[in-house]
């Protein structure tokens, strides 16, 4: 305990191998997926993580089919119909990081009415990167940085690393410690690809239904053990 992460990251994959392997439906995978995601929260909360960032749809998954989509849009719907009291509750901060674009009003209007409901609470932040793609992130960001320089808000000259994470999605948020990929899938899939730059990668072959309170222990077990040196020759 005298070394957690403080931020972790998650890519949740897997749900639809694991609905193939048992005989499914993709839709059952998804639901034990969102099961799971609601468990994990509460998990890493009660552990003591400030900072959770979860992969939940990708400005890629709009490939998808319409029906897939279209099941995720109204789970993600009930999910903060039915979960924001609990949110509260667990003193759980919720922030939304990717484009609003093109997800449905209706949704939008009640992420960011859940956002300004629990933006007081001190426990957890359970970011949920929604419609989010880091390459149009790094996009959006140089935009905004190149905006302020037109308007002399910023002077090109003080333009370093700091500044520009400051135009990012995650501003006022640290970099991930550490990021969990499950599935067994061994790429980062265009996910905080700036904010990843120093963390610890894990992988696991567990799909993501399966992952639960024990392997997520032993992922931060697995970071305690590596040394970090960010480029220096000691360890951090």
């Amino acid at each position: 305990m005298d070394n957690l992460p403080q931020h972790i990251a998650i890519i949740m994959d897997g749900n639809g191998r694991w609905a193939k392997q048992r005989g499914l439906p993709r839709a059952a995978g998804h639901k034990a997926g969102i099961d799971n995601f609601k468990k994990i929260v509460k998990d890493a909360n009660g552990i003591g993580i400030k900072y959770l960032t979860l992969f939940a749809f990708s400005t890629e998954n709009w490939k998808r089919p319409k029906t897939e989509v279209g099941m995720l849009m109204r789970a993600l719907e009930k999910f903060l119909d039915r979960e924001l009291a609990e949110l509260n509750k667990n003193n759980i901060r919720l922030r939304i990081v990717g484009r609003d674009d093109p997800i449905p009003k209706n949704i939008i209007d009640k992420l960011k009415k859940a956002e300004g409901q629990t933006k007081n609470n001190t426990g957890l932040t359970l970011n949920l990167a929604l419609n989010y793609g880091s390459r149009t992130e790094i996009v959006d960001a140089a935009k905004k940085l190149a905006k302020s320089i037109l308007n002399k808000t910023i002077n090109i000259e003080d333009v370093d690393e700091r500044v520009f994470s400051e135009f990012l999605y995650t501003a006022d948020t640290p970099d991930p410690d550490l990021l969990i990929r499950t599935s067994g899938e061994m790429r980062i899939s265009n996910f905080l690809l700036w904010q990843l730059s120093y963390a610890e990668l894990y992988f696991t072959n567990k799909f993501w239904p399966d992952f639960h309170k024990e392997d997520l222990l032993e992922a931060i077990r697995e970071f305690q053990s590596r040394q970090r040196r960010f480029g220096d020759v000691n360890p951090v």
